[in-house]
């Protein structure tokens, strides 16, 4: 099965809130993960990025792939992928 990194929402209705994980990319959006690298929360201003650079890069050394969006917040923060 192939590793995805990418967002899983959480908050409530109108007001959403992200973990940045990895998961199978055969599990649904908000379902089961293999662990949280970080959070996004999109309603702050400027938006808060937070990721633990020590996991992404370990997910990725093994084989994980991540989303357009999660690849887009990794370049605002400076983690290179």
């Amino acid at each position: 099965m192939a590793v995805r990194i990418r967002l899983a929402r959480g908050g409530r209705k109108k007001r959403p809130f992200y973990r940045i994980v990895a998961a199978y990319s055969e599990s649904p959006r908000d379902g089961r993960f293999l662990e949280v690298l970080g959070t996004y929360d999109p309603l702050k201003d400027p938006a808060e990025i937070k990721l633990d650079p020590d996991k992404v890069k370990k997910w990725l050394e093994r084989g994980a792939k991540p989303s357009q969006t999660v690849r887009s917040l990794m370049s605002k923060v400076g983690c290179t992928v």
